[in-house]
């Protein structure tokens, strides 16, 4: 994975409305065009994106904040993303309330937008819906469709920070692997000729 933020848009947005960093750091650290983070501060890019604090998550300091904050010409570095994994828990099943049932097609779309390398399986899996329903909201013909809203799963507690990196990283690892096959299968066919 790159060493930005997992959220981008969400973490400028974050740091937009809380910090005194310039837009230049901002965008920097967000991978961002600092003209997407004028527009942020502006109230006309990033409407209706919820605000994620990047010191929650774990990918900066407040202290980290505070030196950037103080010296307008030092970039914001991200915390190490090395999550910790314990393999004796099982992985229990948590109840959703009816209330959050229906954020799941949102966050779907969501995951859709943000992340289009994840298969609608993966995404299937992590909301907790059909993955029939995840090809219909990818390919829009959702019954719903026009009223979904995305939103963030992680910020509304459907699954965890963690859950998404290794999500992330395994299409990762499949988006490379599809690659290297291809390349070989390109290869195969050239020395055959």
């Amino acid at each position: 994975m790159s060493n930005g933020p997992l959220m981008p848009m969400a973490t400028a947005v974050w740091l937009v409305e809380n910090t005194t960093l310039t837009f230049k750091q901002i965008a920097n650290f967000c991978k961002l065009h600092e003209v997407e983070v004028q527009g942020i501060a502006d109230g006309e890019v990033a409407k209706g994106i919820k605000a994620y604090n990047p010191i929650i998550s774990g990918q900066l300091t407040r202290e980290e904040i505070k030196l950037s904050s103080e010296d307008n010409n030092r970039n914001l570095q991200i915390k190490s993303t090395d999550v910790e994994v314990s393999t004796n828990l099982k992985k229990i099943k948590k109840y959703i309330p009816l209330s959050k049932r229906q954020d799941k097609p949102d966050s779907a779309l969501w995951l859709i937008r943000q992340h289009n390398m994840l298969k609608d399986s993966q995404i299937a899996k992590l909301v907790g819906v059909t993955k029939n329903s995840v090809t219909a909201i990818r390919n829009k013909s959702y019954w719903n469709y026009n009223n979904l809203n995305p939103k963030d799963p992680v910020a509304l507690n459907l699954f965890s920070q963690k859950d998404l990196v290794e999500a992330l990283e395994k299409a990762e690892r499949r988006i490379k692997r599809e690659k290297k096959d291809k390349e070989k299968q390109k290869q195969t066919n050239l020395t055959s000729i």
